[in-house]
């Protein structure tokens, strides 16, 4: 599939819903049109959701990648990527996201430098994955808050994001091929980095993703408000 392939979903598209009306409002309007299985599934899997955990990916080209990584992402529940867009603006592949990058919250940065300022912002290690690199997969669950950072499928991460890691994360191979897919290789890593991990999203954040659940969830939404 080709990045204007039918189906692929480009920079604004392929990003969850902004919330057009305050988290309270639409809770309180929309709650009552879902059943009480709908809405404490909602609240159960939202109560998993991790901050300590996020995923960078530096100028991905592949719009399966794309849409793997952020189906990877909520199976794990990490709610946030950080996609550096260096030429061009992150895709999705609808094919293979199957609609989970509407519960995935895609930040999309014009430069490594706005990058690197949110991640210092939230207090986030950046480990760069790497074939030599000195941690293993199991190492990653003892850091208090990780971002692990994913390159581009044929240059792999830039120097400024490469500079910025403080150590590298490797998935050890026995057989002949010496390097995976970087969605491959995100699966295992990030099953690694979230095992033993509570869902730490502050109550804000859950009530204004539970808002945004429920606007997903409810038909024409728009016309109950």
């Amino acid at each position: 599939m080709r990045r204007r392939s039918e189906g692929v979903l480009t920079g604004d598209d392929a990003l969850a819903p902004a919330l057009p009306h305050p988290p309270e409002l639409i809770i309180s309007t929309l709650e009552r049109f879902v059943t009480d299985a709908r809405a404490a599934r909602l609240r159960e899997v939202l109560s998993h959701r991790l901050g300590s955990v996020a995923l960078v990916v530096d100028a991905l080209h592949d719009p399966h990648n794309g849409a793997a990584l952020v189906r990877t992402c909520d199976a794990f529940s990490v709610q946030t990527v950080h996609a550096i867009e260096r030429t061009e603006p992150i895709t999705v592949a609808r094919t293979v996201s199957r609609g989970s990058q509407k519960w995935i919250d895609v930040i999309r940065h014009t430069s490594a430098e706005s990058c690197l300022e949110v991640m210092v912002s939230t207090g986030h290690e950046l480990v760069a994955t790497h074939p030599d690199g000195e941690l293993l997969p199991e190492d990653l669950a003892a850091i208090p808050r990780v971002a692990l950072v994913l390159g581009n499928e044929q240059m792999g991460i830039g120097a400024e994001i490469r500079n910025a890691c403080k150590r590298a994360v490797r998935v050890p191979m026995r057989g002949f091929v010496e390097s995976l897919n970087v969605s491959v290789t995100a699966g295992i890593l990030l099953h690694a980095a979230t095992k033993g991990r509570r869902g730490d999203l502050g109550e804000a954040r859950l009530r204004a993703l539970y808002a945004r659940a429920l606007w997903l969830t409810v038909p024409h939404p728009e016309a109950h408000m």
